[in-house]
């Protein structure tokens, strides 16, 4: 039975409204960030100029080095994590208990973890650092990264392995020969992913960052002492656009992917 006009407008006129609300808080940050008076911009043009006084900040461009790096290693340490973890649900024989523990963190507030990572470092005599920047964001990343790789695994079908098995193959060379390409695209959405969580972490990050500044972190603090000025607004933007054009990108490379299978 199809839906009547009715019920097709009102299903549109709903998703529109929670598009609204998703995306509307973003549209007054890109606005002011191109505005000439720093302020909502109207018909008297628009600017570039808070995007170039980004550079002048010698502590902003060292939050970004740092917050680079962190990426980077966040993008390459958790999907490994997230695919053990993954393949411990499949192979040992409690499943369940696997997930639970993995995805406890997620339920826990950000700030209590935060202070719980900051005193376990203490104890055991790490003091804050760039290390503790790493792990922090990469044990916030994993249960996210293992939710992605754990649905693409449960794709695959072990009758390859078998099958590998079978013509001689052992379980290391049938798992990079026959199992990681086909779930490939899932570990490369976990460290996409990853990415983005590492970038966008905040409270964690702050509570064991020590000496170190990243993007988020410079953010945060920068509105604490002289609250939003337009190059916060810029540097916001920035953030914002990063993290879309990742999620487009990932969301492309599906696409082309289930097209040319």
């Amino acid at each position: 039975m199809r839906p009547t006009r009715a019920a097709l407008v009102f299903n549109w006129a709903y998703l529109v409204l929670v598009l609204v609300l998703l995306y509307a808080p973003l549209v007054p940050p890109l606005l002011t960030a191109v505005s000439p008076g720093g302020h909502q911009p109207g018909l008297s043009g628009l600017t570039l100029k808070w995007y170039a006084t980004l550079g002048e900040s010698p502590v902003l461009t060292g939050a970004v080095r740092t917050s680079l790096v962190i990426a980077v290693i966040t993008a390459l340490a958790t999907p490994l994590l997230a695919l053990a973890a993954a393949m411990a649900v499949r192979e040992l024989k409690a499943p369940r208990l696997v997930i639970l523990a993995m995805l406890t963190p997620l339920f826990i507030p950000g700030v209590s973890m935060g202070l719980a990572d900051a005193f376990f470092f203490t104890q055991i005599g790490i003091p804050p650092s760039f290390f503790t920047i790493v792990v922090v964001n990469v044990l916030w990343a994993l249960p996210f990264a293992f939710l992605i790789v754990l649905t693409a695994m449960s794709t695959f079908d072990p009758v390859y392995l078998e099958a590998a098995y079978v013509h001689g193959a052992g379980r290391l060379r049938a798992f990079l020969d026959v199992e990681l390409p086909l779930i490939w695209p899932g570990v490369l959405g976990a460290a996409t992913f990853s990415v983005i969580v590492s970038f966008n972490e905040t409270v964690r990050t702050s509570l064991v960052q020590g000496p170190y500044n990243t993007v988020q972190t410079f953010i945060w603090s920068r509105y604490l002492q002289v609250g939003l000025t337009p190059a916060v607004y810029a540097l916001m933007s920035l953030m914002i656009a990063l993290t879309l054009a990742l999620v487009v990108g990932l969301a492309a490379a599906n696409l082309r992917r289930r097209v040319t299978a």
